[in-house]
């Protein structure tokens, strides 16, 4: 086991997470309840990185982090290191190529609520904000929820985009995708098998869990 490759891919998939956590509820809200030119256009885009391959998405990232990008230049000035190769690039792709898995789940929930519900919170007088935080997030919560267990899980599993933005820096940019990877190309089978089957397990875990609680929380609304 390489457990440096491992605690590396949980970092990733945990600020992954912690990123679009707030992006999916808001984005997922607004569009399950905004009716606005362009958002057939706007929902494909999102949906645009379930569909490209991970390397074709990854070489576009990788010439917007290069030095000779806008944005690479700029982190290149702040941060006096390049973004590319870095587990900050690592996480910036993360989280543009889990874009899908975090928000169309997200707004499936909202779109479930009734919209009589949300008229009724109007007219009690409540907020906007106030509304969303104590009727329709409670309610849209599974949908929440396994939106983030996808992209922790999608997290845990990259591999063509972190070899692109990344490489294979050990303790740097190395995650258990790609420790895997290297395993088996040099005909380690064992420990390419203990790493898969540790992923395996995570994997499983965490989406039972998830299952888990958003059937309390179904329990608790009904």
């Amino acid at each position: 086991m390489d457990w440096t490759a491992l605690f590396l891919s949980l970092e990733l998939a945990a600020w992954t997470v912690a990123i679009l956590l707030p992006v999916s509820v808001l984005a997922g809200r607004f569009l399950a309840v905004r009716s606005f030119r362009g958002k057939g256009l706007a929902e494909a885009l999102v949906m645009l990185p379930l569909v490209l391959p991970p390397t074709v998405f990854g070489f576009y990232m990788l010439l917007a982090f290069g030095r000779n990008a806008p944005l690479g230049a700029f982190w290149q000035d702040m941060f006096g290191h390049q973004l590319v190769f870095s587990f900050e690039g690592l996480v910036l792709a993360s989280v543009l190529f889990n874009l899908p898995f975090a928000i169309q789940p997200a707004q499936r929930g909202f779109e479930a609520i009734p919209v009589a519900l949300r008229e009724a919170a109007s007219c009690c007088g409540m907020s906007p904000w106030r509304a969303l935080w104590r009727v329709e997030l409670p309610l849209a919560w599974p949908g929440v929820m396994t939106a983030m267990v996808l992209t922790f899980a999608h997290t845990l599993g990259e591999f063509g985009i972190v070899l692109m933005v990344g490489g294979s820096i050990p303790g740097e940019t190395r995650t258990i995708a790609i420790a895997i990877y290297d395993r088996v190309q040099a005909f380690d089978d064992h420990s390419a098998g203990i790493m898969a089957a540790s992923l395996v397990a995570i994997s499983l875990a965490t989406i039972t869990l998830t299952y888990a609680l958003s059937a309390r929380v179904g329990r608790r609304l009904s």
